[in-house]
């Protein structure tokens, strides 16, 4: 019966870290299709976040967000939270934003797994139609 139970809590241990999106993952260019950048997601106070912890393309390095307002204007790109305050619903994570460090701009946005190392972002204005699809990829 131990074991049983044993395995019954490994096996629920295993599918919800399955079903996380919480780790580094690799952003892909969409126009180049090369590795962009690292983005480690985290959770503080309840809420999903996500920073970007390294640039891939070594002639960005340094680079700071130029077209970016506020706070992050002129920041560095690299340590900087681009995604921000997302709650888990069922099998999505939404409620909170994206900013895109290329055009300064911030998104609603919403998050899924497509499966175990792919996630599915999409970033959009107004309702989900009018947005982008980013897909990012677990970094093991």
């Amino acid at each position: 019966m131990k074991k049983v139970l044993l395995l019954l809590i490994l096996l629920i241990s295993i599918t919800a870290n399955a079903q996380s999106i919480l780790g580094k993952w690799k952003s892909i260019n969409e126009e180049t299709n090369k590795d962009e950048s690292i983005i480690e997601m985290y959770q503080k106070d309840g809420k999903i976040y996500g920073k970007i912890i390294q640039l891939l393309d070594p002639k960005k390095k340094g680079a700071n967000c130029l077209k970016c307002k506020g706070k992050n204007k002129n920041k560095p790109v690299e340590g900087m939270v681009i995604v921000n305050g997302l709650k888990k619903e069922r099998n999505e994570w939404s409620g909170g934003k994206v900013l895109d460090p290329k055009n300064g701009k911030e998104y609603k946005c919403y998050i899924t797994l497509q499966d175990q190392n792919t996630m599915k972002l999409r970033g959009y204005i107004g309702f989900s139609l009018f947005g982008r699809t980013a897909y990012w990829h677990r970094v093991k």
